[in-house]
């Protein structure tokens, strides 16, 4: 037993993980005044035990540290990487600009408090990369360091005492960095009096609009230009914007056909998006009083279901290339994905947990089960392969360097960079490549949470032994430095994002949060405002953040030992 509590083994070194974690856990539920630093407290909490000789076994919490922030920042990747590119497209550019400008903005205010208090620039880059927790940041700092002093004729100890130094300047600073970006957020909200429903419904309402859901119309054919032709003539290379379910004739319904000639008169089913209901009344005419009941009522032979799609050899495939209507004789009139109704577009591309709303007999109905799967219980077991390869991926990828003219040490995406990229491809291109990246939403909020918790106990385990005599030793003063440098670049973006770029608030946590690169704050922002909104931009801006501020860490120390 005595082992087990002050030992630093294995057992030990879990046993300190478990009780952090939880404790932390249940501390985070409070709330001071509405607002919780959710699981933060992880953090603190494991700061506080390692001051006190409670301390990991090192190769474990290297481990723990560098795996939790890789389950963390993947499974964000696998989340947001459908919509990642079409954010980045409306408004992205502006996000990543502003993002550079964060990243510069505190290597010039590390340099100022260098040269205006004298203080060791190598010291200096340990408090901004703890002021805008970068760890890849300061590991590149301490490799850059150690290979350049070596390189110079320094001993090892040297060298790693030098290292050392940049460890405690990162471990002063931050608590500041997580605590400052929380509290301008909180400061933001308050000050342009922010309405968390209102700001949820802009996005939801701009989704929607991005999206291109799916609603019903009623039309009756008017057009005399359309008076006895196909429907397939009368569609044309307009396949991809509308769906005729089901037509009406003297008191009649059936599914069409491209064969199916228009008469005036008929009624039409039709389901599209809001773009494109101006472009149909005029093909055939204006919307008619109806309800759906009106159909069903009139054709029992008729009945509409919703499918899921549970096999993955569907995954990659186009809607047009199942041809369902002319093999079964059902339409697929919506698609549901995520939560959201889409146009069953001919070439909307299907994936694994995509449910179809197919209309037509039952046999034809059942035999396009059988086609899809259908079987909602086989999506409650996660696909590990995607997931476990893509980690490798995406640390070959984070530890490929790449060599810059005049830098002479080359720059790595790291350990958390690699990974998110890795991530926001397979989730965007996977259903392309025919790879099934399909995970229950709890799935990927369980790897999300076990991620970010070994992270930040790994952390302050690894911080709090030199913690306090950092302080007592003149770091005192780095929590001001530091505080200078989260406080001022982060407030001055948050700012600018709001009052010339009009970003909505939840806009902003995600780039404040990526920006610092601050997996903590955007924990808070997630657990605190209720909404995974923040998630999409923070991987939008994380890449680019993250290796701006690898590479500037590295710059500053080349500089100061030049």
């Amino acid at each position: 037993m005595k082992e087990l509590f002050l030992d630093t083994g294995i057992a030990h070194t879990i046993l300190l993980f478990a009780v952090v974690i939880a404790t932390g856990l249940w501390l985070g539920r409070y709330k001071i005044r509405g607002v919780s630093i959710g699981s933060t407290w992880i953090l603190f909490l494991s700061i506080l035990v390692s001051h006190f000789g409670l301390r990991g076994d090192p190769t474990v919490l290297a481990f723990m540290k560098d795996f939790g922030l890789i389950l963390f920042v993947f499974s964000i990747g696998l989340q947001v990487g459908p919509g990642f590119f079409q954010s980045f497209r409306k408004g992205g550019v502006t996000m990543n600009l502003l993002a550079a400008g964060l990243v510069l903005m505190a290597v010039l205010v590390t340099l100022v408090i260098h040269w205006i208090t004298g203080e060791s620039l190598v010291t200096m880059v340990g408090v901004m990369s703890g002021a805008v927790t970068n760890t890849p940041g300061l590991g590149a700092a301490q490799q850059a360091l150690s290979d350049a002093m070596i390189a110079s004729g320094a001993d090892v100890p040297s060298a790693a005492a030098a290292s050392s130094s940049l460890a405690s300047a990162y471990a002063v600073a931050y608590p500041i960095g997580v605590l400052g970006v929380i509290f301008l957020l909180i400061l933001l909200k308050g000050l342009f009096k922010i309405d968390l429903p209102q700001e949820r419904e802009a996005l939801d309402q701009e989704d929607r609009g991005a999206q291109e859901n799916a609603r019903r119309m009623h039309c009756e054919v008017e057009n005399p230009a359309v008076f006895g032709k196909r429907l397939a003539e009368v569609v044309g290379d307009q396949s991809d914007k509308f769906v005729v379910s089901r037509i009406m004739r003297d008191g009649r319904v059936f599914l069409p056909s491209p064969d199916t000639v228009l008469r005036q008169g008929d009624k039409m089913l039709i389901v599209t998006s809001q773009n494109n209901v101006d472009a149909i009344r005029i093909i055939f005419g204006e919307e008619v009083p109806m309800h759906l009941n009106d159909w069903v009522e009139k054709d029992l032979h008729v009945v509409s279901r919703r499918l899921s799609i549970t096999r993955s050899a569907m995954t990659g495939k186009h809607l047009r290339d199942l041809n369902i209507r002319a093999r079964y004789g059902v339409s697929v009139t919506r698609v549901l994905r995520a939560g959201v109704e889409l146009v069953a577009r001919p070439s909307l591309i299907l994936q694994m947990g995509d449910s179809i709303q197919v209309v037509g007999t039952e046999e034809g109905i059942a035999q396009v089960a059988e086609l899809v799967g259908n079987k909602p219980e086989t999506l409650t077991h996660p696909n590990l392969v995607p997931i476990f390869f893509g980690i490798a991926l995406g640390v070959i990828a984070g530890s490929i360097p790449i060599a810059f003219p005049g830098i002479p040490q080359p720059v790595k995406l790291g350990l958390a960079g690699g990974p998110l990229i890795i991530a926001i491809l397979l989730g965007h291109f996977g259903p392309k490549w025919k790879i099934t990246t399909y995970t229950t939403l709890s799935a990927n909020m369980m790897i999300r949470e076990i991620g970010i918790n070994f992270f930040l106990a790994a952390v302050g385990l690894g911080a709090g032994e030199n913690f306090v005599a950092a302080l007592t030793g003149g770091g005192w003063w780095w929590i001001l430095y530091g505080a200078l440098i989260t406080l001022v670049p982060v407030l001055l973006t948050g700012l600018a994002a709001r009052l010339i770029f009009k970003f909505n608030f939840y806009q902003i946590c995600g780039l404040l949060s990526g920006g610092t690169t601050d997996p903590a704050v955007l924990a808070f922002a997630q657990d605190a405002y209720g909404t995974d909104y923040p998630s999409v931009n923070y991987a939008t801006v994380y890449p680019l953040s993250m290796f701006l501020r690898v590479l500037a860490a590295q710059l500053l120390i080349l500089f100061a030992i030049a």
